[in-house]
Formats: C-alpha cells, sequence, structure tokens
C-alpha cells in the first residue's frame, strides 16, 4: 500500500507550478486528488491549467478531478469544499496553496491589492480549514499543509538583503501571518487528531508564474520536486506543528525527492 493510499486530498492553486507538482506526488502516493484553480480551460495569459495538471495525473496512473473555483470569494470556497466531499468523500488532506502576490515599494501599495493579497494567503487558508476540520475531528485524523515562503522570517540588516528592493514589504507579513496560524491550529487541534504543518522552499523555485520575474534571477534555484516530496511527508504521519523549510526537512529525514513528469515542471 502506498502512503497515502484510501485519501482524498483538495490542492488549492494546482493547475501550475508548486501546486501541480504537489497534487501529482500526492496521487502517485495513491491519494485522490481534487485540483482546484481559477483556470480550467486554456488562457493566453497563464501556463498550465487544471485540465492538463489532471491530464498529466491519469496519464500516470493516478485518481484526479478538477474543481473550478475562485477562492478569493468565500461563497466559492464553501461551494468547492461541498463540491469535493460530493464528488469523493470527506477531505483527508488540504493543501493551501493558492496565492496572489504584488511586489511593490511600500509607498505604492493600494489598500484594494492589500486587501486581495490578505484574502487569498490568509483568510481562505483560514476559512478553508474551517470548513475540512469538523469532518477531521470526527474522523480523528486530518492534515493541513499550508505552503509559505522565507519571506516569512524577519528581515536582518543592514546591510538588508536584495529581495528588499523588489517590494516583499506585504509579501512577507502575509506568509509570516500564515504561519502563526499553522503552529495556534496545530495546538489547538493536536487532541483531536489533527496534523497541520507549513513549508516553504529553501531556494527559489522556477515555477512557470515566476521563471521569468526578478524573483528567481541571480538567485539559487530548486527544482519543484523537492517541495512536491516535502509536501508529502508533511501529511504521511504524525508531524505537526512545524514551519519546515524544503530541503532542510528532506535532509533531516534522509529523504529523496522523486521524480514528477516534466511536462509539470
Amino acid at each position: 500500500m502506498t502512503s497515502l493510499e484510501g485519501r482524498v486530498a483538495l490542492v488549492t492553486g494546482a493547475s501550475r507550478g508548486i501546486g501541480a507538482a504537489i497534487a501529482a506526488r500526492y496521487a502517485a502516493a495513491g491519494a485522490t486528488v481534487a485540483l482546484s484553480a481559477r483556470t480550467l480551460d486554456p488562457d493566453p495569459r497563464y501556463s498550465g491549467t487544471l485540465r492538463d495538471t489532471v491530464a498529466v495525473i491519469e496519464a500516470a496512473g493516478g485518481n484526479a478531478q478538477a474543481f473550478k473555483a475562485d477562492i478569493s470569494q468565500s461563497e466559492e470556497r464553501q461551494q468547492l469544499v461541498a463540491a469535493v466531499n460530493d464528488a469523493l468523500g470527506p477531505i483527508d488532506i488540504l493543501v493551501n496553496n493558492a496565492a496572489v502576490t504584488f511586489f511593490q515599494p511600500f509607498t505604492d501599495f493600494t489598500r484594494k491589492r492589500i486587501d486581495l493579497m490578505l484574502e487569498l494567503q490568509f483568510v481562505a487558508p483560514f476559512e478553508l480549514s474551517q470548513l475540512v476540520v469538523p469532518s477531521m475531528y470526527e474522523r480523528g485524523k486530518g492534515w493541513i499543509l499550508n505552503i509559505s515562503s522565507r519571506a516569512a522570517e524577519h528581515a536582518v540588516g543592514p546591510p538588508y538583503p536584495k529581495i528588499y528592493d523588489f517590494g516583499w514589504t506585504m509579501y512577507g507579513p502575509c506568509k509570516a501571518a500564515l504561519e502563526r496560524l499553522t503552529t495556534a491550529l496545530a495546538a489547538e487541534g493536536h487532541k483531536s487528531g489533527l496534523r497541520v504543518n507549513s513549508l516553504a522552499p529553501l531556494a527559489n523555485v522556477a515555477t512557470p508564474g515566476a521563471g521569468d520575474h526578478h524573483l528567481v534571477e541571480g538567485f539559487e534555484l530548486e527544482d519543484v520536486s523537492v517541495m512536491a516530496e516535502a509536501a508529502l511527508a508533511l501529511v504521511e504521519g504524525d508531524l505537526t506543528g512545524r514551519n519546515a523549510l524544503s530541503q532542510d526537512l528532506l535532509q533531516e529525514l534522509d529523504r529523496s525527492a522523486a521524480p514528477i513528469p516534466e511536462a509539470l515542471k
């Protein structure tokens, strides 16, 4: 039996990049994976769609189903969880990966962009977790994984890292809030069988959405399979309350990343 056999996993932001890679790794480990994103069909503005991710997973022998949802909207978050429950059964694993990020100087940030970043990177994971946790408590087990970033770490300086020239001042607080939610929910839900962790890449991941971006230019790059393997490790067993870094976690556990389909890189 593979490590996630019989489990249902919901992965948000799974049409491309880290989300798609995690979904494929979970499917290879035996999970039935619900993929969520706004992009179901091809859109000239983006590379990758939910249908593409499903096709790659199924071609490799996995089980996946696409669910189109804009999780910046509370109503669509509720509809998403209800639809996955109806189609696949109770959710065992929730991966909060979807996000929107704007990189601008502090003085240029508008209230509209602040609200959208907080909604997608903190409020949506909070509410999606609220929607799935009661069923997890009833069954005495469940896993939540929040995808974070090293931007959550406090800036050390002066001199300060070059990344702060790119307008990270809003991004870091969003991810820091998500990591604090992670440890608090891990503590509250532990006695009821809930396991909650966050995961950030140790280096930058050159995903389709960031490959041409200043986020990766000039920085060490990490293959997306490393994040996918670490994401699997954090939902297989009893680890909880961890704000983990991908490469460090795999080294701690003495495990190597399994390959994921090239079409998802």
